[in-house]
């Protein structure tokens, strides 16, 4: 088995936890205090760094920590044509270093992948990245799990085989390499 190539016997999985100072550089943006840019170049600092160590302990796969995203999971869904966050309106629970309750993905319309998702993001990864670079999205089954049938639009997807397709035909364009 070549050493370089995935399979991994170590992987990170999942996000890393935020620098203090991004989450305080991050707090500022959501409060309109610092512009896009600005932002920008405080996670392209932590990515950095957080690049560096995951190569410095020796993994051959690294992260960028997810570190440009709000949710792991709803900022890569809400990218997908057809899909809208909304607030939840089931009972609330609390999330440890969190203070706010995360919406719902809910399908408002046919689902689709019509431009890229994050590729940029992971761009800049594999810029600063002397290991294999790679990005978390998340299953399809996100876009159901939470919100269920009833965050599923019955005029756009009456059959839920036909959700199913589309949810497929989505995540195979936007994984698609570049040809």
């Amino acid at each position: 088995m070549n050493a370089t190539r995935p399979p991994f016997r170590a992987d990170q999985v999942g996000s890393l936890l935020r620098p203090e100072a991004l989450a305080a550089m991050r707090a500022r943006w959501k409060a309109g205090e610092v512009d896009d840019q600005t932002l920008r170049e405080a996670e392209d600092r932590a990515i950095a760094e957080a690049v560096r160590r995951q190569q410095d302990i020796g993994l051959q796969a690294v992260t960028d920590g997810e570190f440009r995203r709000d949710w792991w999971h709803l900022d890569f869904l809400a990218q997908l044509d057809g899909v809208t966050l909304t607030a939840n309106p089931g009972p609330k629970f609390k999330i440890a270093g969190q203070s706010e309750q995360p919406p719902i993905a809910t399908v408002t319309g046919r689902i689709g992948c019509s431009r890229p998702i994050m590729a940029e993001h992971f761009t800049y990864l594999k810029s600063v990245a002397g290991a294999v670079p790679k990005m978390t999205i998340p299953s399809p089954s996100m876009l159901h799990l939470r919100g269920g049938r009833a965050a599923i639009s019955r005029e756009a997807y009456p059959d839920l085989d036909a959700f199913w397709d589309d949810v497929a035909a989505a995540y195979r364009q936007a994984i698609a390499l570049p040809r």
